[in-house]
């Protein structure tokens, strides 16, 4: 199970406590809860106390980024709350794509709407696209609130998934880490990932793949990532040190697809990559030490401990401390998802783009807003019970919950206590 958030009496973090210490405060009425996702209880007696160092650490991905809070204590360094936190950078980019069809359609049949004004645009230094930039948003939102929840000390982030640097000269002096057992790792990961971790001659998955180079090093060949690809121990001894053009004169489909792609490359790693120097400039902004560290690395610590393929136990391998860290069995990540904070479009549309709904209506009924959490107690009627979940508000004050058994119709809003304002996430322990 995850630690338990404390905060004392004048909401100042304090390191978390065990869940049957929250518990066992929570039943004596010394502490009262503070927030659900994630669990923070406050204190009603205490101010200040002793703490221990921590670190906030990031695995940034493109589609997952994992969070892990690490305690520095005597006994050890051990991971004290993980989560995975899903993006919506997808959903964006299919919203804009959607929004821009509508309008260029609407300008083509030169119906009455607005003159195009994209040439009067212009970006920023440093521009990225709200796509990116949401993955951006998110890492920072998370690290204010749990800074918000615990002393962090230090932060560590994974900044690229494969050290380019590393993979076009390995002959790189001046780290430490690029030397010895951890050489190589870099490059075996990129093309792992590149090739789908299936032999690029022959396709064969879950057998020992190689390191093969397409143009062999005795005809002119480099050792630059470009010219590597992976392959299973016979398609590479078949292939011994003759030409990929040779070796596949007879599979022209085959020798067409590797062409093609080693010319490619990885999208997702081109987006970590894209929003790998903004994420580091917000993080530097906290005015804690950060240090950055490279896939290759989270990957050898995480293998030589022999913990599961996660992103959040990727983070919790980050850097020189991610080398000897406890992670308990029992503990299970959060997983958080963004959803963003609604739409600022008016009005639904059909699908020549014309506006089908009216316009919204206010946000807040009641006091409620739509994806808060709630607790609902019915205690007459064909819906007697307790709902706990999501709420979707309606102008009759009559809300739907959605809860884990589904959704619920027509519940009062005079039945309805708030846990948690919507904060743009959804959670699931």
């Amino acid at each position: 199970m995850q630690r338990v958030f404390v905060l004392d009496l004048e909401k100042n973090p304090l390191m978390p406590c065990h869940p049957a210490r929250a518990r066992e405060l929570l039943n004596k009425g010394k502490a009262a809860v503070y927030k659900c996702y994630p669990f923070t209880i406050i204190l009603k007696n205490r101010v200040g106390g002793d703490v221990q160092p921590a670190e906030l650490k990031f695995d940034p991905g493109s589609k997952t980024t994992g969070i892990a809070l690490v305690g520095q204590f005597e006994r050890g360094q051990e991971i004290v709350f993980g989560a995975n936190l899903n993006h919506r950078g997808q959903k964006i980019k299919q919203d804009l794509e959607s929004r821009r069809a509508n309008r260029r359609a609407r300008r083509n049949r030169k119906t009455r709407y607005r003159p195009a004004r994209f040439y009067n645009r212009c970006r920023n230094k440093g521009w990225l696209p709200p796509s990116l930039m949401s993955r951006v948003f998110n890492v920072e939102t998370w690290a204010k609130r749990l800074q918000r929840l615990i002393p962090i000390t230090s932060i560590a982030v994974e900044t690229v998934r494969f050290d380019t640097q590393k993979m076009q000269n390995s002959e790189v002096s001046g780290v430490e880490y690029q030397q010895g057992v951890l050489a190589g790792y870099e490059v075996r990961e990129y093309l792992l990932e590149k090739w789908g971790r299936k032999c690029a001659y022959c396709g064969a998955e879950n057998v020992p793949l190689e390191i093969e180079h397409i143009q062999p090093k005795s005809k002119g060949g480099t050792n630059r990532v470009s010219n590597l690809t992976i392959a299973c121990r016979n398609c590479n001894k078949k292939k011994s040190n003759r030409s990929i053009s040779d070796f596949l004169k007879r599979k022209p489909t085959v020798l067409k697809r590797i062409k093609a792609q080693t010319q490619k490359s990885l999208k997702d790693t081109a987006a970590v990559n894209a929003t790998r120097y903004a994420i580091g400039n917000v993080l530097k902004s906290f005015g804690l030490p950060v240090t950055f560290w490279s896939g290759g690395r989270t990957k050898f610590n995480r293998t030589q401990q022999k913990y599961p393929k996660d992103h959040w136990i990727d983070a919790a391998c980050v850097g020189e401390t991610g080398a000897n860290i406890y992670i308990p069995n029992t503990l299970k990540p959060l997983i958080i998802t963004a959803i963003g904070h609604g739409s600022r479009q008016m009005c639904r549309v059909d699908k020549y783009g014309f506006p089908r709904t009216t316009a919204k209506k206010t946000k807040v009924v009641k006091g409620f807003q739509t994806g808060d959490i709630v607790k609902a107690i019915v205690t007459k009627g064909k819906k007697i019970g307790t709902y706990i979940g999501r709420v979707a508000v309606r102008t009759n004050g009559f809300f739907n919950i959605s809860t884990k058994n589904g959704t619920t119709q027509g519940i009062s809003w005079k039945s309805c206590q708030r846990l948690q304002s919507v904060d743009g996430y959804n959670y699931l322990t």
